[in-house]
């Protein structure tokens, strides 16, 4: 068997334990540390849905009580164990060109009392839903890519409603921010504790705000945040509208270069880069993509302190789709939008609990590609094969049909109550 086909489930057995060793010493005693670690192992599971029940199944317990516990009253600190995934995940993908890439992700929910929840905007849906919409942090190295830091998004209707923060555990020193502002704070929070990197990557909103582009400028990292059309950039000839620029072009001003590597190969794109705000520190451009296919474009506002060639702004631009990458892992792998929570902590306690199983992930992925590289005629093991092969050979339950009968029981008499709950408080209603 060649080297590339070995697959050697004690490895990732053995990293798993490192990194929830890692994490051990936030739980002030042993059992929220060891539901912990049942936690993250039903959200690798496979499981066709995550929520406290079933994970509380995977793992063998009689009730969920225990999983819930851990979620909303047991005694640890979901923020210091975010520093650990943090830690972890940069010491192992370190890379001093890596790129911070900041990026939003909303979760469609209903009702009225969860936590940061309101009508607005999501790009899951695509559309104005209710939902409950949180930034989130990836580092992207060369090695590999991976969520290393969250903020739920506190909209204004909420920051300033005393009863509906109280009812959702909201503490009292968290105030409205804006997507911008909470960009900002994980990146500080990222530099200041030492993570290699040197770009920022984000969509509009991001290069949109003045105040992050300049908080980067100050902290000498490099940025690639896009703009809309209508921005308004200063170059030699005058303030002008990003397309507008785009349409003074010559042809000789474009060129073919790859945005890095897609599923289906290089991602080509025409690219053409203007010098813009004249005078000020550093260099500052307009960069702008044209599909080769259809023609449509994108723009950029690019800073660096130094000069850098064209390639490398188009390198940190497609750096920004990994953000899409983790989200897509993080929700179909780790169950990091399965929350069927309401308060401020749980919620936190979730989402990085499923930070940490992508990070685990993430990290025996880009371990198997360095010291097992895949065989001719395979591709590399990746972090959805990793999860299918852990939770088949290492973390399958040995339970007996008791368990499952038992929990079947229990499932049908907690939804009983809930109906005739429901029924009870309808008839109050009624007339």
């Amino acid at each position: 068997m060649a080297d590339g086909d070995r697959v050697d489930p004690d490895r990732w057995r053995a990293l798993f334990d490192e990194l929830m060793g890692r994490i051990a010493g936030r739980f002030g005693r042993v059992e929220p540390r060891r539901r912990a670690r049942a936690f993250v192992l039903g959200l690798i599971a496979g499981l066709p849905r995550k929520n406290c029940w079933t994970i509380a199944e995977h793992a063998g317990d009689v009730t969920p009580d225990g999983m819930q516990h851990l979620l909303e009253r047991a005694c640890w600190d979901a923020n210091a164990v975010r520093d650990d995934v943090r830690g972890y995940v940069t010491g192992q993908l370190a890379d001093p060109q890596a790129v911070l890439v900041v990026d939003e992700t909303g979760d469609v929910k209903k009702g009225t009392a969860t936590a940061g929840v309101q009508r607005q905007y999501t790009g899951t849906a695509g559309r104005v839903e209710n939902a409950q919409v949180a930034v989130y942090l990836t580092y992207a190295g060369q090695g590999g890519h991976a969520l290393i830091d969250r903020r739920l998004y506190l909209p204004r209707s909420w920051a300033g409603d005393a009863a509906r923060r109280a009812a959702a555990g909201i503490p009292g020193d968290i105030e409205f921010a804006t997507k911008p502002a909470l960009a900002a704070q994980m990146i500080g929070a990222a530099l200041d504790a030492g993570v290699p990197a040197a770009w920022v990557a984000g969509d509009e909103v991001y290069g949109a705000d003045p105040g992050l582009r300049s908080g980067l400028r100050d902290r000498q990292i490099g940025y690639v945040l896009a703009v809309a059309k209508d921005h308004h950039v200063t170059t030699a000839a005058g303030r002008l509208r990003a397309d507008a620029i785009a349409r003074r072009l010559p042809r000789a001003s474009w060129q073919r270069l790859s945005a890095g590597h897609g599923l289906k190969g290089h991602r080509y794109y025409d690219w053409a880069w203007v010098a813009i705000e004249p005078g000020a520190l550093g260099r500052h451009w307009l960069l702008i993509r044209r599909s080769r296919r259809t023609g449509e474009l994108a723009w950029y506002r690019c800073w660096s302190p130094r000069h850098v060639p064209l390639a490398t702004f188009v390198r940190v631009a497609g750096r920004r789709w990994t953000t899409e990458e983790n989200f897509q892992a993080g929700k179909g792998l780790a169950g990091l939008d399965e929350h069927q929570v309401r308060t401020w902590t749980a919620w936190h306690r979730w989402v990085t609990l499923a930070m940490l199983a992508l990070a685990f992930l993430t990290i025996a992925a880009a371990a198997e590609d360095k010291l097992h590289p895949a065989a001719a005629g395979l591709i590399p093991l990746t972090r959805s094969e990793i999860a299918f092969l852990f939770a088949s050979l290492i973390t399958t339950p040995g339970h007996g049909d008791w368990h499952r009968l038992r929990w079947s029981a229990w499932r049908r008499r907690h939804q009983y109550r809930a109906r005739e709950c429901h029924y009870q408080r309808q008839a109050e209603r009624s007339p």
